[in-house]
């Protein structure tokens, strides 16, 4: 009897995947035989679709609500989708594009028809991904060249640090006395002397 296992995927842990788990549990996908990873679909080295890939057995259907859920590369999801079909003898349904269905149009032109669709949307799949990457590269050098700050928020500065900072300077306290009276280890005291030397290097004049 063959068993009927759902895929979902999403980039990262805060998407969520409810949507896909949805649709596919409508199909009649019981939730037990629903796998789902939150990372990107560059490859196929996902631990839940690698003990996807171990369960099934010839037979058994795959059901993937997109293409790109599947991945986003265009030479692994062709070879994907072979191996998966030739080597482990399961048919694979794509609930977005009925036509990518293995379970029919198994003549010889309903084949040629599945494969170039799905060269089509394979292709479709990673040229999205190429445009993701290029918008946030574009969108990262805007941030930098508008003076913006990426990435976690930097601490605040202890209370008194600009006097303290001055008087390490005008050679009136060593480091370790400054430590000592902005309560901070001085291993601590250096990490923020260098950070706002960078700052005060970096500032606009």
């Amino acid at each position: 009897m063959c068993i009927f296992y759902g895929y979902m995927r999403v980039s990262t842990l805060e998407q969520n995947t409810e949507r896909q788990k949805q649709e596919l549990m409508r199909w009649g996908i019981l939730e037990k035989h629903i796998f789902c990873d939150k990372l990107s679909g560059k490859d196929f080295n996902r631990p839940q679709y690698q003990k996807l890939k171990r369960k099934i057995k010839p037979g058994d259907v795959l059901v993937v609500k997109s293409i790109d859920r599947l991945g986003r590369n265009y030479k692994d999801i062709q070879e994907e989708w072979r191996y998966l079909i030739k080597e482990k003898g399961i048919d694979i349904v794509i609930l977005d594009m009925p036509i990518l269905d293995t379970r029919t149009n198994k003549d010889l032109i309903g084949t040629l028809i599945s494969d170039i669709v799905l060269q089509l949307l394979s292709y479709v799949a990673q040229t999205e991904r190429e445009f993701i990457r290029q918008r946030q590269a574009e969108g990262i050098a805007i941030a930098k060249a508008q003076g913006k700050h990426l990435g976690r928020k930097p601490n605040p500065l202890p209370n008194q640090f600009e006097l303290v900072y001055k008087q390490i300077e005008n050679g009136e306290l060593t480091y370790k006395d400054a430590a000592n009276k902005l309560s901070i280890s001085y291993d601590q005291l250096r990490g923020i002397i260098y950070r706002y030397r960078k700052l005060q290097k970096d500032k606009p004049y």
